[in-house]
């Protein structure tokens, strides 16, 4: 019996699949997830990812098993597996989603289309978000993401037919512990947990009430884990459609009534959902910006000058300035932070501290539960000012603290030696004097991290060096042709300004700062 084989990856769902609702409509279907050791092994992976891909899978399987079938969990490289499968029940047709992930998932990819034109099976590889495989013109992609979002959302033949073709696929096959694939052992206790219905309940949740707090809410470390989507980790796992988040978020804007804080709340959220969608695409259209600089420019600027003892201070969440340690703590805990905070964070990395994107990139991967791979890295390179395209952003720490946790109740609440800090010292507290260190019980540089660096000077070395090479005329004219193939843009008009260099080239995006 011919079938065709769905393949799912970062697409844990049955809603809206168009890769399943593809192959159903055409025949007998076999669901596979492959736990590929290789792809586990690559440094921006982390055990709580694996964790809550089971999690989600385990839903999914429970899904696949009412509708008659299941999800049958195969382990080794792809294509490895797929020629086993093939070679036991041949095949002619491969489903799965158009996935935009990291430079390992995209060779993996690339092998697989190699052995696909090798066996005679056709691939068919579908949009999961509003991004365009081998785009050539960003003045169309706009219009593209908006016919995608807007688009009927698949649904699944009334009855589905199932195969099970070889004794290959074993019914009780448990899925390798984490430690099996060398992923470290840690895992924030406090994570959001995988899966379609803890996904619909914080999407419904938000939609329903807390989406009232979002203007205004998202920017403080203290109400943004309430006040955004928290939505990240279902997206970039697929648990959800970017469809139909769009389509839900638009169908209750549109009841609710003008004065309503959630309207104007969901419809700031959908802007953000826009520009998701903008960052993945940059990522797709160039996968190479995950290890090196957009701008190549820029190269040599902080690579020879790596100093691990900052990195060390930072990962350790002991650099000294309390707002940045304590964000770096409740990462530990909870795998979150909201948006600003996490700017902040790498723009401390990237001039106070002067480190390269890249390492900070891969630790930061690991601790986001979220972790989405064009997003991640554009972002990175965005606030490490190395786009060449984009304004340079840098976030004073003790600043951050002051306008966004003045009380001091973020940072006491996850550093607690700064319970005992007096609020008038709370915000520098390596300058107590000692008399007021003895009254609270502390001491600076034991319980009081000394700052890494001093922070003004070092902020104003760095930013002086990024400018000076900014304005440098062949760094300059190097430009156009990034916001040619990577800038946003709203009109076809704006490409043709863009590339004669005009000074608004490229729209400076607002994610929350």
């Amino acid at each position: 019996m011919s079938y065709g084989l769905v393949w799912f990856k970062r697409d844990l769902r049955l809603a809206d699949h168009a890769a399943l609702a593809a192959a159903a409509r055409r025949g007998p279907v076999l669901c596979v997830l492959i736990v590929e050791p290789s792809l586990w092994a690559q440094p921006d992976a982390a055990r709580q990812h694996y964790e809550f891909m089971l999690e989600a899978a385990r839903e999914l399987h429970a899904g696949l098993r009412r509708l008659g079938g299941r999800l049958h969990l195969l382990v080794g490289e792809a294509v490895e597996v797929l020629d086993r499968l093939h070679a036991a029940a041949p095949f002619t047709e491969l489903y799965a989603h158009e996935e935009t992930g990291n430079g390992a998932s995209y060779a993996r990819d690339r092998a697989v289309a190699r052995w696909c034109r090798a066996r005679g099976v056709r691939w068919h590889e579908l949009p999961q978000f509003g991004v365009v495989r081998r785009l050539d013109d960003r003045d169309r992609w706009q219009a593209a993401w908006e016919a995608h979002v807007a688009a009927p959302q698949a649904v699944l033949p009334a009855a589905l037919v199932f195969v099970t073709p070889s004794a290959l696929l074993q019914p009780g096959a448990r899925a390798p512990e984490a430690a099996a694939l060398g992923l470290d052992v840690f895992e924030p206790p406090r994570r959001q947990r995988g899966g379609r219905r803890a996904a619909l309940d914080v999407l419904n949740d938000f939609l329903d009430q807390r989406s009232g707090q979002y203007r205004g809410g998202i920017s403080s470390p203290l109400k943004a884990p309430s006040a955004c989507s928290r939505l990240s980790p279902y997206l970039a796992w697929g648990c959800l459609s970017l469809r139909e988040v769009v389509q839900a978020t638009r169908v209750r804007v549109a009841v609710l009534a003008e004065g309503d804080r959630r309207r104007a709340g969901l419809s700031a959220f959908l802007s953000r959902l826009y520009w998701h969608c903008h960052f993945i695409q940059k990522l797709e259209s160039e996968p190479a910006l995950e290890f090196r600089n957009l701008h190549r420019g820029y190269d040599g600027l902080r690579e020879g000058e790596w100093n691990p003892a900052h990195f060390a201070a930072l990962v350790a969440g002991r650099t000294g300035w309390p707002l940045v340690d304590a964000c770096v703590a409740m990462l530990r805990e909870t795998g979150w932070l909201n948006f600003r905070m996490r700017a902040m964070l790498v723009s401390v990395a990237a001039y106070p501290l002067w480190l390269h994107w890249r390492e900070v990139g891969l630790w930061l991967a690991r601790a986001f539960i979220d972790y989405e791979p064009g997003i991640h890295w554009s972002q990175l390179q965005m606030q490490s000012g190395t786009t060449g395209i984009n304004t340079t952003r840098v976030y004073n720490p003790i600043k951050q603290a002051r306008d966004h946790d003045p009380q001091g109740v973020f940072v006491r609440r996850w550093l607690p030696a700064l319970r005992r800090v007096p609020d008038s010292w709370l915000f520098e507290p390596w300058r107590m004097p000692a008399s007021v260190q003895a009254r609270c019980g502390l001491r600076v540089g034991e319980e009081i991290v000394l700052p890494v660096v001093e922070l003004e000077a070092a902020t104003r070395a760095a930013k002086a060096r990024v400018h000076a090479l900014r304005a440098q005329p062949e760094i300059r004219a190097a430009k156009a042709a990034i916001v040619d193939r990577h800038g946003s843009r709203r009109r076809p008009q704006a490409r043709r300004r863009e590339a004669a260099g005009s000074t608004a080239a490229a729209v400076q995006l607002d994610l929350g700062f």
